[in-house]
């Protein structure tokens, strides 16, 4: 009967990861259904929602260099022509440029990323339940992990049970449908996180999508409003210009220190 051991071994790791999964995507889905009905997304927030912390550094290069206030060249430089910022988004990069007004666009793209001000927009968006916290993001993915991890292990501890020597007080057949039963949990589990959790981007919550596709279709009009909506929502990659697709690639610095 030792195979009855590993039968309730088997139930307790299935359980247990069906379980953390299952909390996992509820606390994802805390969020108010409603959020956002009354919000108009600016630029910033729908270049975070589409691309995360990078893609609202990206939009701000490209609105300043729209501008004439920066120079983005296709060597992958950029130049500071105005060095007074309008928000804190311009002021991070102008920063990140440093004080001799030029730098590589690479590391001024991470150090503008990671800088308060980007900081400060994902917490609002997630405070208005737009986008996925990041500890939502990770539980997910880890929880999934762990159901996966629980499957293999049930069809292990089935396949010990199964060809195990002395174990033949119960046929072969019953023994592999009651390990079965929680491999089948798990399977159905991950069935139905893959459902439920679709929905969520990497970024953007269901609301937070809702208002994205809404932006598109209320995109000022005019070639600037349609350009940089199209940065904020699909990347410095969607619009059609060679030299400024070039700007962006990513480059080893010609020398290292």
């Amino acid at each position: 009967m030792f195979w009855v051991l590993l039968l309730l071994l088997a139930w307790a790791v299935a359980g247990a990861a069906c379980i953390r999964l299952c909390r996992a995507a509820v606390a994802a889905a805390t969020a108010d259904v409603k959020a956002g009905h009354a919000h108009d997304l600016t630029l910033y927030e729908a270049a975070f929602l589409s691309g995360g912390p990078r893609r609202v550094a990206d939009l701000t290069l490209v609105s300043m260099a729209r501008q004439r206030r920066l120079l983005l060249a296709r060597t992958g430089w950029a130049t500071v022509v105005d060095p007074r910022g309008r928000d804190d988004m311009e002021r991070s990069v102008i920063g990140a440029i440093g004080p001799e007004g030029q730098s590589r666009i690479e590391p001024v793209r991470d150090a503008a990323a990671g800088a308060e001000a980007v900081g400060s927009l994902a917490e609002r968006l997630v405070r208005a339940g737009l986008a996925v916290p990041a500890g939502a993001r990770s539980g997910i993915a880890a929880a999934v992990r762990q159901v996966q991890l629980a499957a293999v292990v049930v069809l292990v501890l089935g396949a010990i049970a199964l060809f195990m020597p002395g174990e033949a007080d119960m046929p072969r057949q019953l023994v592999a449908l009651w390990f079965g039963l929680p491999l089948t949990l798990s399977l159905a589990c991950l069935a139905i996180a893959r459902v439920e959790v679709h929905p969520y981007s990497r970024w953007a919550s269901p609301a937070g999508q809702r208002l994205l596709g809404a932006l598109a279709r209320r995109a000022p009009r005019g070639d600037e409003g349609t350009y940089l909506t199209t940065v904020a929502v699909r990347g410095v990659h969607a619009v059609g210009e060679p030299d400024l697709r070039a700007a962006f690639e990513r480059r080893e610095p010609l020398w290292r220190d």
